[in-house]
């Protein structure tokens, strides 16, 4: 914008000398000084006022600039906004689903050991009637039985530490949910569960926005535990987290691996509708 005033300041500068130089030729050099002192005053009047037009104009682009430039800069914080807002929506989504399967499988788990207490009660019955004429050394079937029922007891610690961090993703401390599911997967590493915390720790991260931490997580568990129900679920983490990161590319190929592998899950559907919409 200033070299634009130095133009327009110039341009001004040059029309007054071309006026006091081609007047007096042009009429012969008939002008007296005090005709000239008044045509040089009337010719600075108009440039002034020409030059004040022009610098108006000129501040009011500038201002509509910085309007226009303070606009942008609001609309990119809006949209950076907004994409936290929908990578935790995402991770609240994940969570609901992943609940929704833990609540089947502990329904089923509790009949399944409903089912064993009450075969076991049944069994404990008819040892106590044969009990009678067994011999006085043989084993009481109830004792075996609290016996089994207690092996088959889960461990406790296990489940708290796994629930514990479950809570922490849930209340929106990611940062808690990693440390707490990776302490989980370092002391009980063999645990059914281990594959599910491995799945949690990749969404942690892409709910930070650590995307290259939160696809090399989802690789882990893809790595260790390919036939596992959240493999399919851990790839379509991967591709979210590569449309995040802008690699479109790598985000196609790793939802078209997903349908390849794993062509029933209930993450193949929507890895067919993300595939869609990138066409």
């Amino acid at each position: 914008m200033k070299a634009v005033r130095r133009i327009f300041q110039a341009a001004a500068l040059a029309a007054l000398a071309a006026s006091l130089f081609a007047a007096p030729l042009a009429r012969g050099g008939m002008f007296d000084d005090e005709e000239a002192r008044k045509k040089i005053a009337d010719l600075a009047k108009e440039v002034q006022a020409q030059n004040e037009v022009a610098t108006t104009r000129l501040l009011r682009l500038e201002g509509d600039n910085e309007q226009r430039g303070r606009a942008i800069i609001e609309l990119s914080n809006q949209i950076e906004a907004l994409k936290g807002e929908i990578a935790k929506l995402r991770g609240q989504i994940e969570l609901l689903v992943n609940d929704a399967g833990l609540a089947q499988k502990r329904q089923k788990d509790f009949y399944v050991d409903l089912d064993g207490r009450l075969r076991n009660l049944e069994k404990s019955a008819a040892a106590g009637a044969a009990a009678a004429t067994a011999s006085a050394g043989a084993p009481p079937a109830a004792a075996e039985a609290a016996d089994a029922n207690k092996a088959a007891a889960p461990d406790s610690g296990e489940t708290r530490v796994y629930e514990a961090s479950l809570n922490q993703f849930k209340l929106g401390n990611y940062q808690g949910a990693i440390a707490g599911f990776q302490t989980f997967i370092q002391t009980w590493p063999s645990s059914a569960n281990a594959p599910s915390a491995q799945y949690w720790i990749g969404n942690a991260y892409f709910a930070l926005r650590d995307y290259k931490s939160a696809i090399a997580a989802q690789q882990k568990l893809i790595a260790a535990w390919p036939d596992h129900a959240k493999a399919p679920d851990a790839l379509l983490n991967m591709a979210s987290s590569q449309i995040e990161a802008g690699d479109a590319r790598s985000a196609k190929k790793t939802l078209e691996g997903l349908l390849a592998r794993y062509p029933k899950a209930t993450a193949a559907d929507t890895a067919k509708q993300r595939l869609a919409r990138m066409k």
